[in-house]
């Protein structure tokens, strides 16, 4: 069972992303806050659970927080400010979208930027650890999926309903064959063979 709250404050927070990884799409970060009675046996680090327990307990999730949001950074942002910098943006965003603002932040991970003043502790594998973070895992990877499912309607031959802009080899094969798109992150090397300088 995940422990509820890493901190004495009433009001913590647990944020976490997801597509940090990927070759196209945005990194998704989410936030949230939940109740000092919340329980559920479920509930886990989302990459440890199948894609239909997740699809559960999003609702559950959004139904019992006092608080939650989530927020895409995508693909020309990420380029900008690079993928570190963009997942820790992401999380923050989601953070000052919560109403009643935390007094405390859980991060998962060993990265994180101060953000208004807000005590925080990084926690690494967090998300196997504390209900919040967990929680947000969840909304992270449901709401990137379900934007990425949406993409792959006009890009069909990239199979990102399935892959997610992970770097399978069929999607690696698929921009070997079609290019990129507007959709790929041009900072990361898209391709094995691709020089990070081309002259």
């Amino acid at each position: 069972m995940l422990k509820l709250k890493f901190s004495k404050f009433k009001l913590e927070c647990g944020t976490d992303e997801a597509g940090r990884g990927c070759l196209a799409g945005p990194v998704t970060a989410a936030a949230v806050i939940l109740p000092k009675n919340f329980k559920n046996k479920i509930l886990n680090d989302s990459k440890q659970l199948s894609e239909t327990k997740r699809d559960f307990l999003k609702p559950i999730i959004e139904d019992k927080a006092v608080s939650f949001a989530f927020t895409h950074v995508f693909e020309e942002e990420i380029d900008e400010i690079n993928i570190l910098n963009a997942s820790i943006l992401a999380m923050q965003r989601s953070i000052l979208k919560l109403d009643p603002t935390p007094e405390f932040i859980i991060v998962d991970g060993n990265r994180f930027k101060p953000l208004n003043d807000i005590p925080f502790e990084t926690i690494i594998k967090g998300d196997s650890k504390y209900s919040s973070i967990a929680a947000a895992s969840v909304l992270a990877k449901t709401y990137r999926d379900a934007y990425m499912c949406k993409i792959h309607e006009e890009f069909p031959m990239y199979n990102w309903k399935k892959n997610k802009g992970y770097p399978t080899k069929e999607h690696r094969e698929a921009i070997r064959k079609h290019g990129a798109t507007k959709y790929h992150r041009k900072s990361f090397r898209l391709l094995p063979e691709q020089l990070k300088l081309e002259l």
